[in-house]
């Protein structure tokens, strides 16, 4: 996999001692809420996972799957709901917990969605931005690091669902995807 991989972005050292910096953050705000931390799957696993084992309060977990790229390395403007939560987020204090903002379709669609759900709440936090690709106007309120336009894999983040497991975040090769 590692030949796969034009640039490492950001090393596994410095997204861990990011994550840990975003989990007291978030341990700030949430104090006292109760929050229910939604994973978005299956890109935001180890970066949730990460996260809430570095938060020191109260809070619940639950899953969702939505896809709007498929295998695909472009959105296809479709969101799609695979797996909804288990829980009720009725009158709950929600984060969304991302790995990448893309176009912003998507978390713009879970925003809009839990908010008609009755929440107290909706946050998003993000382990990378893309700013010069969104299409859609969404709030991030909590990012690990912007990233440059270029196909980026490693820490959950794949391609047709390999890479996840790289510790780190690196760009792949264009001829990998192209």
């Amino acid at each position: 996999m590692i030949e796969d991989i034009k640039d490492v972005l950001i090393d596994e050292m410095t997204l861990k001692e990011r994550v840990k910096d975003l989990a007291k953050e978030l341990s700030e705000e949430y104090k006292d809420k109760n929050p229910l931390v939604i994973c978005v799957l299956k890109g935001a696993v180890l970066f949730m996972s990460d996260l809430i084992k570095n938060m020191d309060i109260p809070l619940e977990i639950d899953f969702m799957a939505v896809s709007s790229y498929g295998n695909e390395t472009r959105t296809s403007g479709e969101v799609r709901i695979m797996k909804d939560l288990d829980k009720s987020v009725d009158g709950r204090h929600l984060l969304i917990v991302e790995d990448i903002v893309d176009s912003g379709l998507t978390l713009s669609y879970l925003v809009k969605m839990f908010k008609d759900r009755h929440t107290k709440s909706v946050k998003v936090c993000s382990l990378l931005d893309k700013p010069e690709r969104r299409t859609t106007n969404v709030d991030i309120h909590y990012v690990g690091f912007a990233v440059p336009d270029e196909f980026v894999v490693g820490y959950g983040l794949d391609f047709a669902e390999k890479y996840r497991n790289l510790p780190f975040i690196g760009v792949l090769k264009e001829e990998i995807y192209l």
